[in-house]
């Protein structure tokens, strides 16, 4: 990732942390939280070694194309699973996503990288952009609890609670919004 390096820091320990909690969630009672935060935790962690400042880290020549192979992978995986219903979409976009910014990141010669694209943001990732930019809006919503909701006071083990697990899936929406703005 290319940008201010503090920012880039913060982005490597948001997507870390997320990836850290969706690996819990993976110890979770409830089959549907297990089978999302597998996928969920390859995600934030992949967002995580890809946000690393390039001062810092410059991967191998090899990395990218291992990069593109695993969240192709990961792609047809959700892609797969879009069978069950729509809620796998958004897996198989943010999948895409990542494939997408390893083959970018790949072909960008490293001077190019550091100095912009003088020629405009190209249309896949302003689709992209706008994509995750809409995701985070509502998902960023879908946290406000409405008025005169009761508070939960059932007890339901953490790894369980769906507003966690929609508080991690919108963390890793700023982070890739975060990334494409620096594509």
């Amino acid at each position: 990732m290319h940008g201010p390096v503090s920012a880039a820091w913060l982005l490597v320990a948001l997507c870390a942390g997320t990836g850290a909690y969706c690996l819990l969630r993976m110890r979770s009672g409830a089959e549907e939280q297990r089978s999302e935060a597998g996928g969920e935790a390859l995600m934030g962690f992949g967002m995580a070694v890809m946000a690393v400042p390039a001062a810092v880290f410059t991967p191998p020549w090899w990395a990218w194309p291992v990069y593109a192979a695993v969240f192709g992978a990961a792609a047809l995986r959700a892609l797969w699973a879009v069978r069950g219903g729509p809620r796998h979409l958004h897996h198989l976009v943010g999948s895409t996503a990542m494939v997408y910014m390893a083959v970018v990141t790949a072909a960008s010669p490293p001077a190019a990288a550091h100095h912009g694209h003088g020629g405009g943001m190209p249309p896949l990732t302003a689709a992209l952009l706008l994509y995750f930019a809409g995701y985070v809006l509502l998902a960023g919503a879908r946290l406000v609890p409405a008025p005169g909701t009761p508070a939960r006071t059932d007890p339901v083990h953490w790894g369980d609670r769906p507003e966690l697990a929609r508080a991690c899936r919108l963390s890793m929406g700023i982070g890739m919004v975060a990334m494409l703005l620096t594509m």
